[in-house]
C-alpha cells in the first residue's frame, strides 16, 4: 500500500510538473529594473531527481501569486552540487539562491559569497515568529542572519516491522536504552540460510559523519563533540570514549557490519533489506516507502546521560553577488511561508520548520501510518549539529580517521588520540 501510495504520489507530480512551466516568477520592485519588470533568478540546490518535481510545484504555486519572476531551478547530486557551486561562484556567476547545509554555513559566510538577510528580516519583523528556534541557532550571528533553514531533520530509530515479527522479536519501546537496542540488534543478527555468513544485520547506520549516529550516542553517554568557542575537540574525552566503546562493541560483536562488508550491499543496508534497523532522519522516508519496506519509527534510545538526537537543516543562502536580490528574498520568503511549507510537507519530503504547519494535518497526517509525531517529539532532547569553520575539513579526519577502527584494522583509543590532535589542527588554523 505505502509503496503504490509513493508511486501515485510521484506520478502525480510529475503529470503536474508536465503541465506548469518549468520556469517561474514574482514580481519586485528593486533588483530587476523597473518596477514590476520580468526577472529571472536561480535557485540551485542538491538532491534526488524528483526532488526536482517537488520544487517544481513550489514554484508553480510562488508563480502564481507572483507572476513576474522567473525561478530557474537546477538540481544535482550532493558532490556535482557542491563542485559546481565552487566553480559559479569562484567565476563571478553565481546561483541567486542556493541551498546550504548548515554545518558548512560558516565556511561559507567567512568567504563574503553570501548576502546579509537582515535588512529584508527587519522590514518583516513577524516572518521567523512560527520556526523552530532550533532550526535558526546555526544561520544566526552577531549582525544578523546570512540564510535562514528551508526544512530540518531530526534522527530517530526505523526497523523493519516484518523482520521483527519474523524473529518474533517486540517492537523498541519508548523508554528503550542502548543496551537494549543492542540486545535488540542482536536477536535480529541472522544467518538465514546456515551457510555460516551473516546476510541479516540488527543494525546498519552510517558512523563517518556525526550525524546519524555518533554524536547521538556521545550526546546520550554525557560527552560532548566540540567546545563552545569551537577551539577544542571533545570526542576524546572519557565520557565520549565510552560511546566510542560502545560504537566499537557494536562492530566487533557482528551485530553492524563493517564498512569494508557493508559496501557490497549498496548505500543504504535498510532499503536493501539487509538490516532490520538503522538512524537517519526525514528525508529517507520516500525511499524507504517505495522499497516496500513495512517501516516503524522509535525515538533514540537513552544512554547514562539521558536521551539525544540531532537537529540539522538545510537552508536557503542569497549569494551577495545577485542580480536580482529582492526577487530572490521574495522567492525565500514564500518557500518558509505557510503555503510553501504546506505544499512541501503534503508532499513528503522534509519536516517544516514552521510549528503551525508541522502540527497540523499537511505534516502529521501523510499517506501512510508512519508516526510522524516520532520526528517532532524529537526535538525535545535534540542538540544542534554543531556548525563551525573548518567544519568539512574537521569531520574529515574524525570520520576517515576512524575508519580502520571500525574495520578491524586499529584499536580504538590509540587511534582516537591520533584523531583529536588531527581535529584539533584544523580548528586552530580556522580561528
Amino acid at each position: 500500500m505505502k509503496k503504490m501510495l509513493f508511486t501515485l504520489l510521484i506520478a502525480s507530480l510529475l503529470l503536474a510538473a508536465c503541465a506548469a512551466p518549468t520556469q517561474t516568477g514574482t514580481e519586485t520592485t528593486g533588483g530587476g529594473g523597473e518596477a514590476g519588470a520580468p526577472v529571472e533568478i536561480t535557485f540551485m540546490m542538491w538532491g534526488a531527481p524528483e526532488e526536482q518535481v517537488v520544487w517544481g510545484e513550489v514554484v508553480h504555486d510562488f508563480h502564481a501569486a507572483n507572476p513576474n519572476i522567473n525561478v530557474k531551478i537546477e538540481v544535482s547530486d550532493w558532490d556535482s552540487y557542491w563542485t559546481k557551486l565552487n566553480t559559479l561562484v569562484a567565476g563571478g556567476t553565481p546561483p541567486d539562491v542556493f541551498a546550504m547545509d548548515a554545518p558548512l554555513y560558516l565556511d561559507w559566510q567567512s568567504r563574503g559569497a553570501l548576502l546579509n538577510l537582515q535588512p529584508y528580516l527587519d522590514k518583516n519583523p513577524d516572518m521567523l515568529t512560527d520556526v523552530y528556534p532550533q532550526t535558526l541557532t546555526a544561520y544566526k550571528l552577531g549582525d544578523g542572519y546570512y540564510g535562514l533553514p528551508r526544512d530540518f531533520q531530526t534522527i530517530v530509530v526505523f526497523y523493519n516491522k516484518d523482520m521483527f515479527d519474523t524473529a518474533g522479536v517486540p517492537y523498541p519501546s519508548e523508554d528503550w536504552t542502548y543496551d537494549d537496542l543492542k540486545e535488540t540488534a542482536k536477536k535480529l543478527t541472522l544467518d538465514t540460510n546456515g551457510d555460516g555468513k551473516t546476510d541479516q544485520y540488527g543494525l546498519w547506520t552510517d558512523t563517518w559523519d556525526m550525524e546519524l549516529f555518533w554524536s547521538e550516542t556521545i550526546w546520550a553517554y554525557g560527552g560532548n563533540i566540540i567546545s563552545d568557542d569551537h577551539t577544542k575537540t571533545l570526542i576524546g574525552e572519557p565520557d565520549a570514549r565510552k560511546a566510542w566503546e560502545y560504537i566499537d562493541g557494536l562492530y566487533k560483536d557482528g551485530i553492524m557490519p563493517m564498512p569494508a562488508t557493508a559496501g557490497e550491499y549498496g548505500d543504504d543496508l535498510f532499503q536493501a533489506k539487509v538490516a532490520a534497523m538503522t538512524t537517519i532522519g526525514h528525508w529517507a522516508v520516500p525511499g524507504y516507502v517505495q522499497a516496500g519496506i513495512n517501516i516503524g519509527i522509535a525515538p533514540m534510545p537513552t544512554g547514562s546521560a539521558g536521551r539525544a538526537t540531532s537537529v540539522n537543516s538545510a537552508g536557503f543562502v542569497l549569494s551577495k553577488d545577485s542580480k536580482n536580490p529582492d526577487a530572490a528574498f521574495e522567492f525565500v520568503k514564500f518557500a518558509i511561508s505557510p503555503a510553501g511549507q504546506k505544499r512541501l510537507a503534503q508532499l513528503g519530503f522534509a519536516i517544516p520548520i514552521l510549528k503551525s504547519v508541522a502540527t497540523s494535518d499537511d505534516y502529521l497526517k501523510q499517506p501512510g501510518d508512519l508516526d510522524q509525531q516520532v520526528f517532532l517529539s524529537a526535538l525535545d532532547y535534540s542538540h544542534t549539529k554543531p556548525v563551525f569553520r573548518g567544519y568539512e575539513e574537521w569531520s574529515s579526519a574524525v570520520g576517515d580517521g576512524l575508519a580502520p577502527v571500525w574495520d578491524g584494522e586499529a584499536d580504538l583509543d590509540p587511534t582516537l588520540d591520533e584523531v583529536v590532535k588531527a581535529a584539533d589542527d584544523i580548528l586552530a588554523q580556522n580561528k
